[in-house]
């Protein structure tokens, strides 16, 4: 927790250090009968709601690194055994999606277990926030490039996770994890993150009318130009 600390304000330092030394006894507490962080979600001490628009500029930033990092991590974890689009799915997306992010994308599809949670949820929860994104309830997710899939991919499926490929080399990764911490701060939940939005409705215009050719590098751009995303 101490990389935490960094950035700080001495006032905010000082409450983050209480809150870190009750983490700590709670931790103890939580050993000594047994149980877990994992399980703190029932424990009526945890059962505050944080308004997560009030969450200092710091602790958002803090978070988005801790995103970067999952996002990082999890893209190395995966990418060795990940593979290149097939024929048929590289023919369906090219009237909609650049040459280079067609090559860059890889797709892993997982069977027998499902993407882990980033390790900062319990801390999170233990700070009352609520509505985290479940990554392993998730049809699929994408680290950067690397598309990781809990079911086999429909067009569909591609389509939608191909457009955050789009994002990230537009982005970064860095500013796209800061976006989508910032998004989940100010919309409250996973599905008003403005970032899986873009991607929801750019999937819903593929799917409506499939023949209907449109760039989705250039759709990122626009987006971007007008702030929404």
């Amino acid at each position: 927790m101490s990389n935490l600390v960094n950035g700080f304000g001495a006032s905010r330092t000082l409450i983050f250090c209480i809150f870190c030394n009750f983490t700590c006894r709670l931790r103890l507490t939580l050993q000594s009968a047994n149980l877990s962080f994992t399980q703190l979600p029932n424990y009526p001490f945890t059962n505050f709601l944080m308004d997560l628009k009030n969450l200092p500029p710091a602790m958002v930033s803090q978070l988005a690194n801790m995103v970067e990092d999952y996002v990082t991590s999890s893209r190395k974890k995966y990418a060795p055994q990940a593979v290149p689009l097939t024929d048929a799915q590289r023919n369906a997306m090219q009237p909609f999606f650049s040459a280079t992010v067609l090559d860059s994308a890889r797709l892993c599809v997982l069977h027998g277990t499902r993407v882990s949670n980033p390790s900062m949820y319990p801390m999170a929860k233990m700070m009352g926030i609520r509505n985290l994104p479940d990554f392993s309830d998730m049809a699929a997710i994408t680290f950067v490039d690397v598309i990781v899939s809990h079911q086999e991919f429909t067009d569909g499926l591609l389509f939608h996770e191909l457009v955050h490929v789009a994002q990230y080399a537009q982005l970064g990764v860095k500013e796209f994890a800061a976006r989508f911490v910032s998004g989940f701060v100010q919309g409250e939940t996973f599905e008003e993150i403005p970032l899986e939005k873009f991607a929801s409705v750019l999937e819903a215009r593929f799917s409506q009318n499939t023949s209907e050719q449109f760039s989705v590098d250039d759709e990122v751009q626009q987006w971007r130009e007008a702030g929404k995303l």
